[in-house]
């Protein structure tokens, strides 16, 4: 574990990590708790936002491509509800949005897959500093 960013995150951020697919819930949960970070899974969209209203994370990591519930469709309920703080959100996607796709989602970055960890972290790392 990298014992600069764990005392970094001494307040220990929560990100919720929301993707279908089990093998990459597990492979961004393990990379996120060597980091220090706590991280809690949804498996799809409904669950994530149940979680979220529940016990709302630091950072929201969105898989765009999910049955029923897409990624967009979560990001826009989030940001539709007024009980909500203003939660971070990092869509992880195998497209590039365009930028005017960028503004109209109210995403707040974007990962492409194959993920590039190290990208990822930065991106993590950057929002929560000025989020906090």
């Amino acid at each position: 574990m990298n014992t600069l960013v764990s005392e970094a995150n001494s307040v220990m951020d929560r990100i919720l990590v929301v993707d279908d697919i089990a093998d990459n819930r597990f492979l961004l949960q393990t990379i996120l708790e060597a980091e220090g970070y706590r991280v809690d899974v949804a498996d799809n969209g409904a669950t994530a936002l149940a979680k979220i209203e529940a016990y709302p994370p630091d950072l929201v990591l969105l898989d765009v491509m999910m049955p029923q519930m897409n990624g967009y469709e979560v990001t826009q309920r989030i940001r539709r509800n007024p009980n909500l703080p203003l939660i971070p959100i990092v869509l992880v996607t195998g497209n590039d949005p365009t930028m005017a796709d960028r503004l109209e989602i109210e995403a707040d970055g974007f990962i492409r897959k194959p993920i590039d960890f190290e990208q990822l972290l930065n991106q993590v790392r950057s929002i929560l500093h000025r989020a906090n």
